[in-house]
């Protein structure tokens, strides 16, 4: 279960991706590390851990 801060972070690049017209393809909540994982557009990656921090790849 995502926290509350990961699930705003969450919301928020959801619609800036979206707002931007990159596709989201698949979100996904990482179970060894309960980091949330979005893959986005052809090579982006996101991870947003639990504390709400992101990590662009």
């Amino acid at each position: 279960m995502p926290t509350q801060a990961q699930f705003l972070a969450l919301f928020r690049d959801s619609v800036f991706l979206t707002n931007s017209y990159i596709n989201i393809n698949l979100v996904r909540i990482d179970e060894r590390t309960s980091n949330i994982v979005i893959l986005a557009g052809k090579s982006l990656e996101i991870e947003i851990d639990r504390s709400g921090r992101r990590t662009v790849r």
